[in-house]
């Protein structure tokens, strides 16, 4: 059982105003508070403790290196990996999806080859497949929601043909909320030969994740939304995919030797690790994953689906709110629209004035918005830290919009 009020108070940024009310931070999808234990693991690595890693024999780069090469472990442990060398370095999931497009997918890849991508996807992971159809002829084949949002995972399935060569798909939509069954989709792909690449961003944040369990091939996740740095990530690579991949970028760490004639590799994971890396941002990560097991994944997961409860019930009780996406189970994530002339910027500007922060606009998935029939939409999106008084908030908030806008 979480104790909130305790764990709200390890965030130092939610005891601040904006506009004179108390901050009620809810665009968490975008990019999440840090607790002030990442804060000090930031400032102490920078402080007391930076120096780059691998290179050196002194001191300080040898107590970088452990600390920076012990986030490995975290992150396996975090989702489930079996060994510490599946697991990338990145500075996020937008790196590590383009790792997997350039490094896995483009060496493979000829002209009518198909990609089954979800209409849920972030532009980070439908970007990178549309530089391989531009540049190789790909075909990337897409499996719309249901109209409530969900995605069914047999659609999915049924996608994947003959000349399917890799499923991309997220494990949780920021737009939506919706909670996809990556693990049937995954199943079956795999009883077909297909990869599977699982965008992780949203899933790894509200969901307890086990890779293992789910038996994808590749799964990214960010580290400003797991409430640790901006500009770090990793994603998992499963040892077999790792040894069909190349190098994505060249330069320092990722080499075992450089002649005028020749280059050799270093064995992954560092052959896909070129040059000084994110090394306080990683660290960072690392101790914000501590943090997130140390509470509890499964603790703070229904500590949110709490709150997705009251705030869809609290929602759906307003006709003039119209929700887009409203599968069961879904996650604390709710884009919507009011009914009426208020554009989605203007709620949001009118929520910034009562304190209030949420996202207003196409939220990276333009193909997602184009099938609601929407130009843009409102983000509520939800922590752990955030409580039932705010989703009230919101909802007052939300009425005082109605009022203005009428």
């Amino acid at each position: 059982m979480l104790d909130i009020a305790a764990l709200r108070a390890e965030f130092p940024i939610l005891s601040r105003k904006v506009n004179g009310r108390p901050l009620v931070y809810l665009d968490n999808g975008a990019s999440a508070q840090k607790p002030q234990v990442v804060i000090d693991a930031v400032t102490r690595a920078y402080s007391e403790e930076y120096a780059n890693v691998h290179r050196g024999l002194h001191y300080l780069s040898n107590l970088a290196t452990e600390k920076y090469e012990s986030v490995r472990g975290i992150v396996a442990r975090f989702l489930g990996a079996a060994h510490e060398d599946e697991i990338v370095f990145t500075s996020g999931a937008t790196e590590g999806v383009n790792l997997v497009s350039y490094a896995w997918a483009a060496p493979r890849m000829q002209p009518g080859d198909e990609i089954v991508l979800s209409l849920l996807e972030h532009h980070a992971n439908i970007v990178p497949w549309h530089f391989l159809r531009e540049r190789q002829g790909v075909v990337l084949r897409w499996v719309e929601p249901s109209p409530d949002g969900s995605l069914d995972p047999q659609a999915v399935i049924d996608a994947i043909g003959p000349r399917t060569r890799l499923v991309a798909v997220t494990h949780l939509s920021n737009v939506t909320g919706t909670v996809v069954d990556v693990k049937a989709i995954c199943a079956a792909a795999a009883a077909q030969g297909v990869p599977v690449l699982v965008d992780g961003s949203q899933g790894a944040v509200h969901l307890p994740v086990d890779v293992r369990e789910i038996g994808c091939d590749f799964y990214v996740i960010t580290g400003h939304k797991l409430y640790g740095p901006n500009g770090s990530g990793a994603i998992f690579i499963r040892r077999d995919r790792q040894a069909e991949m190349r190098p994505f970028l060249g330069g320092g760490d990722m080499i075992d030797t450089v002649t005028r004639e020749k280059v050799t590799y270093a064995a992954p994971p560092m052959k896909f690790e070129a040059g000084t890396p994110g090394i306080v941002q990683t660290i960072g990560l690392g101790v914000a994953l501590d943090w997130m097991m140390g509470k509890g994944v499964a603790n703070l997961a229904a500590h949110e689906a709490a709150l997705a409860a009251h705030a869809g019930a609290r929602l759906a009780a307003r006709d003039w709110v119209e929700v887009q996406g409203t599968a069961p189970g879904k996650a604390a994530i709710f884009s919507f629209t009011l009914r009426g002339p208020a554009h989605a910027h203007d709620i949001s500007t009118v929520l910034d004035k009562r304190g209030i922060a949420v996202r207003a606009g196409t939220h990276c998935a333009m193909p997602l918005m184009d099938f609601f029939g929407k130009t843009a939409t409102c983000r509520a999106s939800f922590a752990a830290y955030n409580t039932l008084d705010e989703v009230d908030a919101l909802i007052d908030a939300l009425e005082f919009c109605r009022e203005l806008f009428a």
